[in-house]
């Protein structure tokens, strides 16, 4: 897994997603069989109004991933991270914590917020991770209930992760190289 990890950090680069990265975001997430899709044209507004906090993964000049966030406009220090995608090719090699590390840094947020459901292994382990690279506490609530919803969807556990800053990715030190690209 390390020599996996190395190996596609040496070969990601990182950058804010334009528009026309919106179609690919709808794609990536289409295909991860297991995000919320919303509109294509969601995607497209994200890609123009949250770029700066958000990000897309390319390795060899192919999008590889992506992870699509926002400033909360009550409080401009937590970061809400609303998707994180790896294309199909690129799984399994550390990207997805590459890309949550670069955008953290990025953004100067003090603390990280995202939401997963209990069927949502790799998210759930991804983010406990994060929380760990970074010396952050991770608290997790119920947030959106089943009778909040008007389908049929699981409960959305809060994930609040933070203060940040304080750890010094110790685990995967390749992580602060990697996303200076």
């Amino acid at each position: 897994m390390v020599e996996e990890l190395e190996n596609t950090l040496s070969e990601a680069t990182f950058r804010q997603p334009a528009v026309s990265d919106g179609r690919t975001l709808w794609q990536m997430a289409n295909d991860s069989q297991v995000l919320d899709v919303n509109t294509s044209y969601a995607y497209l507004l994200w890609a123009r109004d949250f770029a700066e906090t958000s990000l897309i993964a390319e390795i060899d000049g192919a999008p590889a991933g992506f992870v699509t966030g926002y400033l909360r406009p009550e409080d401009p220090g937590t970061l809400m991270v609303w998707q994180v995608a790896v294309g199909a090719a690129f799984q399994q090699r550390g990207l997805a914590a590459a890309m949550l590390d670069e955008l953290a840094t990025r953004s100067g947020a003090e603390l990280l917020e995202t939401t997963v459901t209990d069927d949502n292994a790799p998210s759930n382990r991804l983010f406990t991770r994060f929380a760990e690279r970074h010396g952050a506490e991770l608290t997790r609530t119920a947030l959106f209930t089943p009778e909040l919803y008007p389908d049929d969807h699981d409960t959305e556990y809060l994930y609040r992760i933070g203060p940040l800053g304080r750890g010094t990715n110790s685990l995967v030190p390749e992580l602060a190289a990697a996303g200076s690209r």
